[in-house]
């Protein structure tokens, strides 16, 4: 059953009781990369595999994301500052115990590539927040797999 989590703001990526930051060096340019996360929401589903379908809602401002597995995320995009700054909270999901997310993508020049750093920020119940620092590990082999898959996307 979907339920509406707590409206936060990007200052939430310092503040959350739960914040997984994961980072890795691609070989595409921060613009490229970023008008992939930005402008390209539907093709996330080809380079993150966890994803199953995401379509942009209201010009781009929202997002409607689901997951293999059947979660489901709507998503209001908090900042897009390119080639900066790619950020989005999640505002309803039918995740059990989850209660605010934040999801920010933050891309720094390394060389001729990018450095993407993308931060995992939650809050719920405790048995959520328990389950989410326990699969830390997961969570980063998706994120090194899907930052190796979307390198090969732009390059492509």
């Amino acid at each position: 059953m979907a339920h509406r989590l707590r409206t936060v703001g990007l200052d939430f990526v310092e503040t959350a009781p739960v914040r997984l930051v994961f980072a890795r060096e691609m070989s595409a340019a921060p613009e490229a990369v970023f008008r992939t996360l930005a402008e390209d929401v539907p093709g996330w589903a080809d380079w993150y595999s966890a994803i199953s379908r995401a379509r942009p809602l209201d010009d781009g401002a929202r997002r409607d994301v689901r997951l293999k597995g059947g979660t489901r995320f709507e998503e209001t995009v908090l900042v897009a500052k390119e080639p900066e700054v790619y950020a989005y909270r999640v505002d309803v999901t039918n995740a059990p115990g989850m209660r605010a997310l934040v999801e920010e993508w933050r891309l720094l020049p390394a060389g001729t590539g990018t450095r993407v750093q993308w931060t995992f920020a939650a809050d719920g119940t405790a048995a959520f927040r328990l389950v989410l620092r326990a699969a830390r590990t997961g969570l980063g082999r998706a994120f090194r797999d899907a930052v190796l898959s979307l390198d090969r996307r732009i390059a492509a």
